[in-house]
């Protein structure tokens, strides 16, 4: 669909007091594909060029994502709501803020309880033809509560591509060529993708998620190199402060490399489909991860860039291409954009904004003014992580400037406890490098971790752990300028004061605005576990409406 086409819909389109714009059903609305990858981080060769040589991007090429940016908007600046998958997740699908979504909000122990809107479903309900394959969470639960079974998992083609270095490595020992195995990986994508396409009827729109999970750890050890050519010497200068210049998270990090690589991959085999059923123009194309590096320390569960921080690009033929947007962007603003472009009313209570002003913009740079900062946060990950199943509560607004952290329990362990640290018999690399919930909970086992935690006490490498494991004051505050990496807290020095406070007002004004739980009781909505049953009410969650 043109711009010029899509400017005409909308002088026939319905006007509602918010969020703005219905598209009129009669006209022919964009078919949505939405590739969201597991623990993927804003990591990609299109960020390379925009951060300059000499960052980690250099090592890494993901040209079908550079392709989707190249031709669409890729923004420079989006952020998760939350920097685990369920929190995320939740946030995405409702378009709020995860503290918005009551036990959703979580990721064990997460309820979806129909309280909250579901974008797919509220596409499915105006006509779309929606379907998935692989890892959604919310959806399929919500979808079974209100709409029976119905057909929305498309998996029968198969899905190694969710372990693609271990199924492509074991293919590869049994005579395989490495090409050959990948390309056997590739064809269950086509398949799955196939078969949700035969199942739409009378050419009604289509919303597809594809979400695997290969990014997600674990993954085989060297196969960074061995199956994409990724040098872990390459990584050596480049590592950022607060990563450990050493061989083994070299290889741990272009491993990790590797299965984004893959992911661009598949990510072409979708794309190439769209071509050959000449859909790629009046298909909206949405490319993204839910959050930073999985088993990295300040990655995977933190607020700092390195956890939050995900790629975006977005390619739709209604839109101009060809553009970089700083404009710092939440992922909560997917829903609304997804419905805005479907003709869908947009549910008051979402808290995210639509994107379509910006794809129909021609502006590089900063388009809108307002969309001038983000608000993250973070509650449980995994149950055991601190004695009590405790949550490690923060929020954070993340402006152009400045990043300002809230650290509302800073008598905890950030990453969860160091259990076993201290005895006689701590952990072995061997449990480090494979069991998450050894010690360290949130964060998830590796040899990134696991050569961390064995050099805890080398003088040399003490600063690296404590900045990873150790505990963190209430407040932290990072001069994005003078300190990209975010590992100079400067919440105390005088010469920010007026900063820190302004930017403390305008997060707690929003956390109070929008109904955070964490604000209530000391947090007793996410203090007390769902383990043990405090889902039956005995809390209040009341979101209210967000507009």
């Amino acid at each position: 669909m043109k711009l010029a086409l899509f400017k005409s819909l909308l002088l026939v389109a319905l006007i509602v007091p918010l969020p703005g714009v219905v598209i009129a059903k009669e006209a022919r609305r964009p078919n949505i594909l939405f590739a969201f990858a597991d623990d993927w981080g804003r990591y990609a060769s299109a960020y390379a060029k925009l951060d300059g040589s000499g960052g980690i991007n250099d090592a890494l090429q993901t040209p079908n994502f550079d392709r989707i940016a190249n031709e669409g908007v890729l923004f420079r600046s989006a952020f998760v709501s939350a920097p685990s998958c369920t929190p995320c997740r939740s946030a995405l699908l409702s378009g709020q803020h995860f503290w918005r979504t009551g036990r959703a909000s979580i990721l064990r122990g997460a309820v979806w309880d129909g309280s909250n809107p579901s974008y797919p479903l509220l596409l499915k309900d105006a006509g779309y033809h929606i379907g998935k394959s692989y890892k959604v969470w919310g959806p399929g639960t919500a979808m079974k509560a209100t709409h029976g079974e119905p057909k929305a998992t498309y998996e029968k083609a198969g899905g190694r591509i969710n372990q693609f270095s271990q199924n492509v490595t074991a293919m590869v020992k049994q005579g395989k060529t490495i090409e050959a195995a990948k390309k056997e990986l590739y064809n269950e994508v086509s398949g799955n993708f196939s078969a949700f396409l035969a199942d739409r009827k009378n050419n009604e729109p289509f919303y597809y998620w594809f979400g695997s999970t290969q990014v997600h750890r674990k993954w085989v050890k060297g196969s960074g190199k061995n199956l994409w050519g990724i040098d872990p010497d390459s990584l050596k200068g480049k590592m950022p402060p607060f990563l450990p210049d050493v061989p083994e998270v070299r290889e741990d990090l272009a491993d990790y490399f590797g299965e984004i690589q893959s992911f661009d991959a598949t990510l072409g085999v979708l794309i190439a489909q769209l071509e050959e059923m000449g859909e790629l123009e009046n298909t909206i194309i949405v490319v993204s991860g839910d959050h930073g590096a999985p088993g990295f320390p300040r990655g995977k569960c933190h607020l700092y860039d390195f956890g939050s921080s995900v790629p975006l690009a977005i390619r739709w033929g209604g839109a101009k291409g060809g553009r970089v947007v700083d404009d710092l962007i939440s992922l909560t603003d997917l829903a609304p954009t997804f419905l805005e472009l479907g003709g869908v009313e947009i549910p008051r209570v979402m808290t995210g904004r639509s994107l379509l002003p910006i794809l129909q913009s021609t502006k590089k740079g900063r388009v809108e003014r307002n969309r001038d900062a983000v608000f993250i946060g973070r509650e449980r990950h995994v149950e055991n992580a601190r004695d009590g199943m405790l949550p490690y509560p923060q929020r954070a607004i993340r402006t152009d400037d400045f990043l300002y952290i809230i650290n509302f329990k800073p008598d905890r362990y950030p990453a969860g406890d160091p259990y076993r640290l201290n005895e006689t018999n701590p952990p072995t690399i061997e449990e480090l490098t494979e069991e998450t919930r050894v010690t360290l909970p949130d964060e998830d086992a590796g040899p990134t971790k696991a050569w961390l935690v064995t050099h805890r006490n080398d003088p040399k490498w003490k600063y690296h752990y404590e900045l990873a494991y150790g505990k963190r004051p209430r407040e932290e505050l990072y001069d994005l300028k003078r300190d990209p990496h975010q590992v100079h807290n400067i919440a105390a020095n005088p010469k920010y004061a007026k900063s820190r406070a302004q930017l403390e007002k305008r997060l707690m004004g929003e956390l109070k605005r929008t109904g955070d739980p964490r604000l209530v009781d000391d947090g007793k909505f996410f203090e007390t576990s769902p383990m043990a049953g405090e889902g039956s009410g005995d809390v209040p969650f009341n979101k209210g409406k967000a507009k």
